[in-house]
């Protein structure tokens, strides 16, 4: 595991870290992690073992991931390379259990329930044919594994995925209210069921921000790993 600098934009495609919700305490993946963005938004305590930079008196800290790391074949697989799995912390969250200038460090990991406060927050950019939507801020899991749109005049429209938290509809719906709905990578349920209700009006190259209170369809159990 390395620790890293700029924590801002990403993979994962949630834009500004900081003002998006997720501060400091994030880290990339790597590949084998990350699956192909599926990953992203999952939440990993993390504690460093074994090594004399580590902090004795600091059990872990928990990280969301929120980027990729690439592999880079140039390097062992000491530098991520399938199939290890690594870690690329923001360097705020490293210097919480080892000490910054060791660089590398071994870890132990393992998976947690995402704690989110604010509810889900979208990000929309597209036009009256094509719906580009960012999904942030999701709790449990924290990751979406499909997602799916409908216009007051349409049925439920499954999106693609487009990369990261992202997720695309070629359809027809500018000035139809739409509802999502989107179900979980790690539970398989529906976490959030005709959650939203936005009208779109704005024709071409809308950019919009919404932030609704999270609600579920039922109640997913996150399983620790």
């Amino acid at each position: 595991m390395y620790f890293s600098i700029d924590r801002v934009g990403g993979a994962c495609g949630y834009g500004n870290l900081l003002t998006n919700g997720y501060g400091t305490d994030t880290s990339t993946l790597s590949s084998t992690l990350f699956n192909n963005g599926y990953a992203c938004g999952t939440c990993y305590q993390i504690k460093c073992y074994g090594a004399s930079a580590c902090f004795r008196n600091v059990k872990c800290t928990t990280v969301t991931a929120t980027n990729l790391c690439p592999p880079n074949w140039s390097k062992d697989s000491n530098a991520g390379n399938p199939p290890r799995t690594h870690f690329d912390m923001a360097k705020p969250a490293f210097m919480k259990i080892a000490q910054w200038k060791a660089g590398i460090v071994p870890i132990m990991y393992r998976r947690v329930p995402c704690m989110r406060s604010g509810g889900l927050r979208f990000f929309f950019q597209g036009n009256g044919y094509w719906l580009l939507v960012y999904v942030m801020n999701a709790a449990g899991g924290g990751d979406i594994a499909s997602m799916w749109v409908k216009g007051t005049r349409s049925g439920w429209i499954k999106m693609s995925h487009n990369w990261g938290a992202s997720y695309e509809a070629f359809a027809t719906l500018k000035g139809q209210a739409l509802s999502f709905r989107l179900t979980s990578y790690t539970s398989k349920e529906t976490i959030c069921m005709e959650c939203c209700y936005f009208k779109l009006e704005c024709g071409f190259d809308l950019q919009i921000k919404f932030e609704l209170p999270l609600m579920h369809k039922k109640h997913a159990n996150m399983q620790r790993l």
